[in-house]
């Protein structure tokens, strides 16, 4: 770890602050998303759909998507985002940033308790970033220029940097960058602590339960520190692996919200008739993602580069996103999303839909046909999260026989593909969803860093993908401080990898948030559901 100061060391901060972003005293336009309404409403039950449970209720050491879901709600983060990505205050209240970038100084919120009754402070702000920077599966890239932080007093934590990070003021929400309690978690295993199944935390609702295959049950925090929220007396998470269930459930009033598209995409039309749902896109540009095929290159087949090329010859994306996601998903042969647009590459793939050329680059590989007209057989993996993954693999399987490549598809839980790929590497390729989040330093680089190719770390370099230029391009790009130089470098990023095919990057997908009508307040942050939801109220 870096170094932690306790608090009475390094008392005067004495730099000048040249750079305020925000105070708690800001302007009320600035606020009042997170202001007290005068129709919400105190009391009730609110229900969410997940498709998959999730491994953990804190996402410190994993990013799994119902991790995310999930985590929020009980450990919050240093700051929330609006949906323009502009920070407002949670933990903190005040953050300055000096000019060259290095040095961050965040003015704590008085008088919060941990759930346990404990106080939290500057000591858990120092110890939960430090601790991120070593388990957090984007963490090493988000933190990796984190030296030390500063606690010269209980309410104030320091943050020192050995380089610029200019994406690091928008990678403080709960469930990116969650503040752990130090008293817990300091000489334990993270990764094994028992509060990962049982938070405590400083959050408005309190972990009840955790009904293995069911259900978590959340209660409302009565101490709550922004007072007088939350509205809601109860929170329950529901987990629903049957898409059909899901929309069931919705229809007939079981469950009131979900994000992310949380039914079947082929049942998505029917359900906008439903005079009781209603849908939303807002609360999802913390987040933009990219469906993917990502090959081992260790694997004996894959580690060619003709035989990834004729694989991504055979992958039609306009097709994909018309069949595999109903329409709701954009084709996109960049590993960065469409959404994040001062960065995205819109140059196609320069391996077009070409059955006959990917049949050509399979000859001169050596994989030729055999009698049974097979070049070679392959398991094919899928994330259970993601709803049109089967789909998705099952069009792979019949592209991909088209031209000799026979696909054994393998179903698992969310566990179980985690353990798979990440650990024990027993896969040849796989179909994943990845979260660029908010920038491409932070949820990009993760996947082919040859620094993050850590064994055991879910949504890592899974595809152990090692290029000294593509390591050069993406450190300069993570401590550039001149926008036009970072899209630069972002550029000869995607133009590398985009001939190298460690990954076929297929579609990103156009999420959709249901609710119940008599819901509201539910999604006024950039990352929507994933935030507190302290503000969301139900109707009687």
């Amino acid at each position: 770890m870096g170094i932690i100061h306790d608090a009475g060391q390094n008392a005067a901060i004495g730099l000048p602050v040249t750079r305020r972003l925000a105070l708690l005293g800001a302007s009320a336009r600035a606020l009042a998303p997170y202001g007290l309404r005068a129709e919400s409403r105190r009391g009730g039950t609110l229900t969410i759909a997940l498709s998959s449970e999730p491994t953990a209720l804190v996402s410190a050491t994993t990013v799994v998507t119902p991790a995310l879901s999930v985590s929020g709600k009980v450990t919050e983060g240093l700051l929330r985002y609006d949906f323009d990505l502009n920070p407002q205050p949670e933990l903190a209240t005040e953050w300055n940033v000096s000019p060259d970038g290095l040095r961050y100084v965040f003015r704590l919120r008085p008088g919060v308790k941990w759930h346990d009754g404990k106080d939290f402070t500057a000591a858990d702000v120092a110890f939960s970033l430090l601790l991120l920077k070593q388990v957090h599966p984007r963490g090493r890239s988000t933190f990796a220029n984190l030296t030390e932080v500063l606690t010269p007093d209980p309410l104030t934590a320091e943050v020192r940097l050995s380089r610029p990070a200019p994406y690091l003021i928008k990678a403080l929400a709960g469930a990116e960058a969650p503040i752990l309690p130090k008293h817990i978690y300091e000489g334990t295993d993270a990764a094994s602590n028992p509060n990962n199944a049982a938070p405590i935390g400083t959050g408005p609702f309190i972990f009840k339960e955790w009904v293995r295959g069911s259900h978590v049950i959340y209660a409302r925090n009565p101490n709550y520190w922004d007072a007088p929220k939350p509205y809601l007396d109860q929170l329950i998470i529901r987990f629903i692996p049957d898409a059909a269930a899901r929309s069931a459930a919705f229809e007939t009033g079981q469950v009131d919200l979900g994000y992310r598209t949380p039914v079947g995409l082929a049942d998505v039309e029917r359900l906008r008739h439903h005079p009781d749902l209603r849908f939303e896109t807002k609360g999802n540009s913390y987040s933009f993602n990219v469906t993917k095929l990502e090959f081992n290159l260790d694997n004996e087949y894959f580690r060619h580069l003709k035989v990834r090329q004729a694989v991504a010859h055979a992958i039609d994306r306009e097709f994909i996103a018309r069949v595999a996601f109903f329409g709701n998903a954009v084709p996109c042969a960049s590993p960065i999303a469409p959404g994040l647009r001062e960065f995205h590459d819109p140059t196609p793939s320069p391996y077009p839909f070409d059955l006959a050329k990917a049949e050509k680059l399979l000859d001169e590989a050596g994989f030729r046909r055999g009698a049974n007209r097979t070049r070679f057989r392959v398991p094919l993996d899928f994330n259970p999260v993601l709803d049109e993954a089967r789909r998705l693999s099952d069009i792979l399987r019949a592209t991909l026989g088209r031209i000799g490549i026979a696909v054994d598809i393998r179903a698992q839980d969310t566990g179980s593909f985690v353990k798979r790929v990440y650990t024990d590497r027993d896969f040849a390729f796989t179909t994943n969803g990845l979260s660029n989040l908010f920038d491409p330093t932070v949820g990009v680089q993760r996947t082919y860093w040859s620094k993050n190719f850590i064994r055991g770390v879910p949504f890592s370099n899974c595809t152990h993908y090692a290029n000294p230029e593509v390591d050069r391009v993406l450190e300069a790009a993570a401590v550039e401080n001149d926008p036009a130089r970072r899209v630069e470098l972002f550029r000869e990023f995607q133009r590398i990898v985009a001939a190298e095919v460690p990954d076929i990057n297929i579609a990103s997908p156009v999420f959709l948030t249901i609710y119940n009508k008599r819901v509201h307040d539910h999604s006024l942050t950039a990352n929507g559901i994933e935030a507190n939801l302290a503000d969301a109220y139900v109707d009687a």
